[in-house]
């Protein structure tokens, strides 16, 4: 007889590892992974950078809360960022500001010439953002599955989730890497959450899969030294420096798509590259590297912890748009206050869990 897990967790992204790590020996555990690697889609692609401003104010709790412990693990080094807007951006920075006013959120108006060499003349707006970090994100994934597969967790490899159909309060299983039986499913699948929902019979929620590109910039003159991520506040583009003296660079593009492994589009390219250089007075004198990956979002944009509102024993993780591994070590502690029916960890105890109920769809 096959043995039943207490939970399978359908996907081993960061949502997925995550969650089963922070689930610890407190149940026992699959991890059902469809690619023959974890972490390939989103998280093997992230831009790579922690801001607690970043996915707006309902977001910024969960940022703020995973701080402490990525720092406490070594996974952030400091960056800095500066949002920067013209004239006719003013009515945006107000707004920006006036978002985060109540948080504890740091930010500060300054003079974006002052800090960013080489600013063309009408960008004259800036906020800066002092807590914003790189982060390491190979290693917080890595971490994860290694804390989870510490505890007991199993991680099956090549096993697409093909079906699963419910009995006497168990599930059965079916994916590429075989057959298993758990009393609970965890719906992490990131862009092809909605896909597994219906293969198991639930309702699905809208998400929505989003293209994103990014390029590795060469430039002359390269990258200075200190120079902070560096984001249009009217969300056209955004850079960060890279070892070498290289940067990234995103158009800040949300192309809608069905879930898939991304490639980047040659126009995505050129448009990111034309509005940097509407920035800055910097040549651009190679293209190193391009690539895209997806972020997924609810309809409101705002991720999906909590039990499947009509089928018993479907948990949702999902939804974590372009900021689930910033948020993951929380996101992770909430979730599985929920699914194990526990008091959540003060790290995440006034966080209201109730605005990212599956519920409200």
């Amino acid at each position: 007889m096959t043995p039943v897990y207490d939970i399978a967790i359908v996907g081993a992204g960061m949502a997925g590892a995550s969650l089963a790590a922070a689930i610890g020996s407190r149940a026992r555990v699959a991890i059902l992974e469809a690619e023959d690697a974890p972490g390939y889609h989103a998280t093997g692609r992230s831009a790579a950078f922690w801001s607690e401003t970043y996915g707006g104010p309902d977001i910024q709790p969960l940022t703020t809360a995973s701080g402490p412990f990525l720092e406490a693990d070594g996974h952030l080094s400091p960056l800095g960022s500066i949002h920067v807007g013209r004239a006719a951006d003013e009515a945006a920075i107000d707004a920006f500001l006036a978002a985060f006013a109540d948080s504890d959120v740091v930010l500060d108006r300054i003079d974006p010439a002052l800090h960013i060499p080489g600013l063309r003349a009408d960008w004259t707006l800036g906020v800066r953002e002092q807590s914003c970090a790189y982060i390491d994100v190979a290693a917080v994934h890595a971490k994860s599955i290694a804390v989870a597969r510490a505890a007991g967790a199993d991680l099956v490899i090549d096993a697409a989730f093909l079906a699963a159909r419910r009995s006497d309060g168990i599930w059965t299983v079916e994916t590429r890497a075989g057959t298993f039986r758990a009393r609970t499913i965890v719906n992490a699948a990131g862009a092809w959450a909605d896909t597994v929902a219906v293969r198991a019979g639930a309702r699905p929620l809208r998400l929505q899969p989003y293209r994103r590109t990014m390029v590795q910039l060469r430039t002359d003159p390269g990258a200075p030294e200190g120079l902070p991520h560096i984001a249009d506040i009217a969300g056209r583009f955004y850079f960060k420096p890279e070892p070498g003296g290289r940067l990234w660079l995103s158009p800040h593009d949300e192309t809608p798509t069905d879930p898939c492994d991304a490639a980047p589009e040659e126009i995505d390219v050129a448009i990111a590259i034309d509005r940097f250089e509407q920035v800055v007075d910097w040549r651009v004198a190679a293209v190193e590297r391009r690539w895209a990956g997806l972020r997924t979002f609810a309809p409101d944009r705002l991720p999906i912890y909590g039990f499947d509102r009509d089928v018993p024993g479907f948990f949702w993780c999902a939804g974590q748009g372009g900021f689930g591994i910033q948020t993951a070590p929380a996101a992770a502690l909430l979730a599985a206050s929920l699914l194990l029916g526990v008091s959540p960890d003060p790290a995440v105890a006034a966080i209201d869990a109730a605005r990212y109920a599956p519920e409200r769809f």
